[in-house]
């Protein structure tokens, strides 16, 4: 992965510029912790990236199948009751495939739902470098 994204805050509380190439968005926090809420939090927009990735790569493996997969609608949560220690996020979600699917199709389409590469870096170490710039 050679992605990078680039952040800025300035002026209005809270309120984040993110762009990512040639896309541009807002990152923000709700109105009840003193955002603006002009768009995603940070944690949203952390399952997002997982939720995307996830749908992208089971559309990628059933287009490559043949499958008749005609759409991916996925829900995701963190679950801090099911936490197990405080340095654990535990991460919910539900999957739902739309299309005439075999069972055997689906359970194969659910594997195939931890293989996305987000899926990969959230279950895996991660070192965070930083440096003043």
């Amino acid at each position: 992965m050679d992605e990078e994204v680039k952040v800025s805050i300035s002026g209005i509380p809270y309120q984040v510029s993110v762009s990512a190439r040639d896309h541009r968005w807002l990152a923000d926090e709700p109105t009840d912790i003193s955002g603006g809420d002009t768009g995603p939090n940070p944690g949203e927009l952390l399952l997002s990236s997982l939720g995307s990735c996830t749908a992208i790569t089971l559309t990628m493996y059933a287009q490559r199948k043949k499958w008749p997969l005609e759409g991916v609608e996925i829900d995701l949560r963190f679950n801090s009751a099911a936490k197990p220690d405080p340095k654990t996020t535990v991460i919910d979600y539900d999957i739902r495939f739309i299309g005439n699917l075999t069972d055997e199709q689906r359970a194969r389409l659910m594997e195939i739902s931890h293989s996305c590469p987000i899926h990969k870096v959230l279950t895996n170490p991660v070192i965070i470098n930083a440096k003043e710039d």
